[in-house]
């Protein structure tokens, strides 16, 4: 199974978490003050990198690095402030409400933002469909498995509902079928790197907020509820998008190993939403009606964070620039 490289930071914060890695020092607690005047944490490339190399520990990890740092006290001591200000921006973001009732039907259909796969079946150049993919590669190449640490913290039919999600996602256990993978080939056939963790150094702090989100909610039991709004919402809002990206890739000749990863989509997330709304939501809301507000936010949050998302996609095409980062040579690199 291939390692991500380590990626080059990009700024004191993932430079002193980076560093640190690189040469297995102990990683130095962050500056209270450098990280209270961060302007928006949602977006800022510092922080969410810094974040996102923290996170990744939990996943595949770096070429490199021993795995013992996934637990180094030093990186987690570094890693929650750094948490702290990005949940702060979230619930700045989206305030949680305790008094509406769990609707997430009323809050798709009360949704007014831009349609970035309208764009992108009708109107995306080839550049910024491939654009988009690099994008996405950061969190469709692991699909699935943040959302896979709610499964131990569920039981009865709530569980059995999740795990039946995830067994699409995964491809019922069959070599290449998984979602993960799927996305590599239409990587691949569009030309792109389709390693893991390949264009790390190309994307936006935006692009990686909205992976940090999951491993943030995934990783905190606390916010069971909220990973599992975020999850539902992404099924209930999936099968036209993915259609649409389906459609744009076909037009752009990627064939069937393009736009299979979208295709399955289709399929998949039209029983999926059903699953996710009546077999997994309900039960966990009926059981505990406190989790209600929790799993409106998870959802809430996800659209916040995807229509930002959209918003620089789209005004950065307009603008007749790339949406990617473009990579500074002076920046350091990570080692090798």
């Amino acid at each position: 199974m291939p390692t991500p490289r380590l990626p080059r930071p990009r700024g004191p914060l993932s430079d002193d978490l980076i560093g640190a890695l690189r040469h297995d020092l102990p990683v130095p607690a962050p500056d209270d003050h450098l990280v209270d005047q961060i302007a928006d944490p949602a977006t800022d490339d510092d922080l969410q990198l810094a974040l996102y190399v923290a996170y990744e520990l939990h996943y595949r990890g770096f070429a490199g690095v021993d795995e013992a740092r996934e637990w180094d006290p030093t990186v987690l001591a570094f890693r929650a402030p750094l948490e702290q200000r990005f949940e702060s921006a979230l619930h700045r973001l989206v305030a949680i409400d305790h008094s509406a009732p769990v609707d997430l039907r009323a809050m798709i259909a009360a949704f007014d933002g831009p349609s970035l796969s309208s764009y992108t079946e009708q109107e995306a150049t080839v550049e910024q469909f491939c654009e988009f993919l690099v994008h996405r590669s950061a969190y469709q190449l692991k699909e699935a498995d943040p959302h896979s640490w709610g499964i131990p913290r569920l039981d009865g039919r709530a569980k059995a509902a999740l795990i039946e999600i995830q067994m699409d996602e995964y491809g019922h256990g069959r070599p290449g079928a998984g979602h993960a993978e799927l996305f590599a080939d239409t990587l691949r056939a569009a030309g792109i790197d389709a390693t893991y963790g390949a264009h790390l150094d190309r994307l936006p702090g935006l692009t990686l907020a909205t992976t940090n989100l999951i491993s943030l909610l995934g990783l905190h039991r606390r916010y069971l509820p909220a990973l599992l709004g975020h999850l539902a919402l992404f099924e209930m809002t999936s099968v036209t998008p993915m259609g649409r990206y389906a459609r744009a890739a076909r037009r752009f000749g990627l064939g069937d190993e393009g736009a299979r990863f979208y295709e399955v989509h289709v399929e998949a997330d039209a029983e999926h939403e059903v699953v996710a709304e009546h077999h997994l939501l309900g039960p966990v809301v009926a059981s505990d009606p406190s989790a209600g507000p929790l799993v409106a936010w998870g959802a809430a949050v996800l659209m916040a964070l995807e229509d930002r998302f959209a918003r620089h996609l789209l005004d950065s095409w307009a603008a007749g620039r790339s949406s990617l980062r473009a990579i500074d040579l002076r920046e350091p690199v990570a080692a090798r």
